[in-house]
């Protein structure tokens, strides 16, 4: 106990010879955890002070760099790197960052909002002042002028409950010393959640009743299949049940578009054509991993009648107007189904009598200037197993949606929550993660003036992403003077925070034949480099915003 009492104070509290510290311990767990990669803005409550005359401590920074497996990414700002932890805990399945007390976690807690919003295993690492320091009276830097210290834990609580989690540290607590820490840590060991037995068999069966009994039934995926992790569950369903799937707009990267039964975007008004009215003359539907609100509904366009609609939520099964059966995990649910469904085709077959297959198209003369139209269409040429697709939220996520995945391309984007600017930070620790593919993402000129920085980060790290850099902003929705933002050079921005220092190459396209071009480039000679690709377009041309804004 009176050790306890002493923790922070002047005299340190005594270590065991040889033993491990509470610092190098949290860096071996985030190893252990598959967060290799951690990014981090250094502060004077992450980079300790000196405690004596005579001896500096280690930093919580310094503690992590001293862990040979572990990569510590130094970032522009807060929220790049709470935005890049974001694009990490995606491609990777956990993502990190370290931030310093109150400025920091205050500035990073943007992102970590938008990471709740999708569920992602993200971990906010704060350095936070001495233990001694709780409880006085003192008013420290950095704060508002309050000796309350717990000002930041409150507002991290509520959008840290389960994912994404928040750790503070003070900063006098990281090099002591306990024998446990110089020992490698206990392998986690998460019991499996299992389905209640009885649960489980009334859903099923229910649904199976439910869905046998109908005409035209198809299957809607949604963005919770990524918590549930029921990807192959799922697809043992759909080749199952003969149903076409579609997807939701959140949902899209984590269901194959290759597969002969995909038919696009259920959307409400911006629907792929036909998939929507397919989807909205079913007379059932089962919805998996759903999230509805006004954007996946576009202000509710999306005609969906509960009676005739399965539900099936990571822990939850709703059917219809019926039960709603708690304890019964979607994946175990999904695979159980399978084996009780008829296979029914019905509603494949009309959409295939209906729908004009995407290589079927029009020739077209050479355009000058690009169309966004005729972006995209190059854009959706470069995709394959090898790439991942970012979208920016404005325009680009609109026209984005549109593109069909090849077999094994990644995509995200934030749908939710729609921070301007996430793509930037997103892009690079997507990258950082998932270095088996070249990322292709698309942002606006807004979005990238707000996070523009870490395009330095990018370069220092070797990544060879392509940046397409969609040059105006669009105002077809609603023009006015707050959507005029003071024009860039954008290229020599690039080139100048290069500077000459690592791989990077940049190019400003406004005709076809240059967007030809530089794609040319940046997949050739280029093709191991950080590639920024501007392009110009017509403020007012649109292709997808007029019609889901309406």
């Amino acid at each position: 106990m009176d050790t306890a009492n002493n923790v922070g104070s002047a005299a340190q509290p005594i270590s065991a010879p040889g033993s491990g510290t509470l610092g190098s311990h949290l860096a071996r767990r985030l190893v252990e955890i598959g967060a290799r990669d951690v990014f981090s803005v250094p502060g004077d409550f992450n980079l300790t002070l000196l405690s004596d005359q005579k001896q500096k401590n280690l930093t919580l920074l310094d503690h992590l760099r001293a862990e040979p497996r572990l990569n510590l990414i130094g970032c522009c700002n807060d929220l790049n790197a709470g935005y890049a932890a974001d694009g990490y805990a995606r491609a990777r399945g956990v993502g990190a960052c370290v931030v310093t007390f109150m400025v920091g976690g205050l500035s990073v807690l943007n992102a970590i909002a938008g990471a709740y919003s999708e569920n992602l295993p993200v971990i906010c690492i704060v350095g936070g002042p001495d233990s001694n320091e709780y409880g006085t009276s003192r008013i420290l830097h950095h704060t508002i002028g309050l000796p309350d210290f717990t000002l930041e834990l409150r507002c991290f609580q509520s959008i840290t409950c389960t994912q994404p989690a928040y750790i503070s540290i003070s900063r006098s607590l990281l090099g002591i010393r306990h024998p446990t820490f110089s020992r490698d840590p206990i392998p986690f060991s998460l019991a499996p959640k299992i389905s209640n037995p009885m649960g489980l068999e009334a859903a099923v069966e229910a649904t199976a009743d439910f869905l046998n009994k109908a005409v035209k039934p198809v299957i809607v995926g949604g963005p919770k299949l990524r918590v549930a992790r029921a990807q192959k569950a799922f697809m043992e369903l759909v080749d199952a049940s003969g149903y076409p799937i579609t997807i939701m707009p959140s949902g899209k990267g984590l269901v194959p578009e290759h597969h002969p039964h995909f038919i696009g975007t259920c959307w409400g008004a911006g629907s792929t054509s036909f998939a929507g009215k397919i989807v909205e003359s079913a007379d059932a539907y089962i919805f998996v991993g759903p999230f509805f609100d006004d954007d996946t509904s576009v202000d509710d366009s999306l005609l969906i009648k509960k009676e005739k609609a399965i539900i099936v939520q990571p822990n939850r099964v709703n059917v219809g107007n019926g039960p709603s059966i708690g304890r019964v995990f979607m994946a175990d649910f999904l695979s159980a189904l399978a084996k009780k469904l008829k296979r029914n085709t019905t509603a494949l077959e009309n959409y295939r009598r209906i729908d004009v297959p995407r290589d079927i198209c029009l020739k077209w003369k050479k355009i000058n200037p690009v169309g966004v139209n005729l972006l995209f269409k190059y854009i959706q040429d470069m995709l394959g197993g090898d790439t991942a697709v970012i979208a920016e939220t404005g325009d680009s996520r609109f026209n984005c949606q549109e593109l069909r995945l090849p077999e094994n391309c990644g995509y995200e984007y934030q749908m939710r929550y729609g921070s301007i600017g996430w793509s930037v930070g997103a892009t690079l620790g997507y990258a950082q993660a998932a270095t088996n593919k070249r990322v292709i993402a698309c942002i606006g000129g807004g979005s990238f003036q707000v996070a523009a920085q870490d395009m330095s980060t990018m370069i220092r790290c070797g990544q060879k992403s392509i940046i397409f850099m969609i040059n105006p902003i669009e105002v077809e929705i609603h023009d006015g003077p707050y959507n005029v933002i003071k024009k860039w050079n954008y290229t020599g921005l690039v080139d100048a925070i290069h500077n000459g220092e690592g791989k990077c190459w940049t190019a400003k396209v406004r005709t076809e034949e240059e967007l030809i071009e530089a794609i040319a480039t940046a997949t050739g000679p280029h093709k191991d480099c950080l590639c920024f690709i501007e392009v110009i377009v017509h403020k007012d041309d649109t292709k997808c915003l007029p019609r889901n804004g309406e």
